[in-house]
């Protein structure tokens, strides 16, 4: 395990909603964090097939370009009942012909994909977000944290908190989707807390254990 020596890091991503909670993921541990937008990187083509793939095209690209250590996230919405799709495609079935994305468009996508399985009960609807980690150094090494939360998919959404499908997940044993949580509830943790409740969260908590030596 490869340790980081320093609190300067590339956050590789674009995505504003990520960015925001990395931010408050991260500032308990006084990183210097600036992202690969901040440095005028461009998006790489994602073309993995895995989470742990695309996250490492991000990471290791903006640790090249910047000969910092990088950390990107690659993250998803796997259903069961729709043999883990969308996957590592989640973003992509919100894309819209001009590039942008619309997640109320990917919420209907799903909802109607689930509903042509079939799945109209809650046990039918059974899924989880995955968020995987990874650590770039410019000369190539990769240190990998997944991380994931159980729930099911509900319908109509509810909430306008979070971002993406957060209004359609509603994690195990909580009443509020994650549209309907703060960012607080959703993503909050504290060295010593024994597990946070996002997807991004858990995987960011097994980051912080293993290369920050945070209890």
């Amino acid at each position: 395990m490869r340790i980081l020596e320093e609190r300067k890091i590339v956050v590789a991503s674009h995505n504003a909603g990520k960015l925001r909670e990395f931010a408050d993921l991260m500032a308990p541990f006084g990183f210097e964090a600036k992202s690969a937008k901040d440095y005028g990187l461009p998006e790489p083509d994602e073309t993995g097939t895995t989470f742990e793939e695309n996250a490492y095209i991000k990471a290791f690209a903006a640790a090249k370009a910047t000969g910092l250590p990088a950390l990107s996230d690659d993250s998803g919405l796997v259903v069961d009942a729709l043999d883990g799709a969308p996957g590592v495609y989640t973003a992509n079935w919100a894309e819209l012909p001009d590039g942008t994305r619309d997640f109320a468009m990917a919420m209907q996508r799903t909802e109607t994909a689930l509903l042509e399985r079939g799945a109209t009960e809650a046990t039918q609807r059974s899924g989880r977000f995955v968020a995987v980690i990874c650590v770039a150094w410019p000369d190539g090494h990769a240190e990998y944290f997944r991380g994931e939360a159980e729930g099911t998919l509900v319908w109509p959404p509810r909430g306008t908190d979070g971002f993406g499908y957060d209004p359609a997940f509603l994690p195990r044993g909580y009443d509020k989707t994650f549209g309907e949580m703060t960012a607080q509830e959703k993503h909050g943790w504290t060295p010593g807390q024994a597990e946070a409740l996002s997807h991004r969260a858990r995987a960011f908590q097994k980051f912080a254990r293993a290369m920050l030596g945070v209890a």
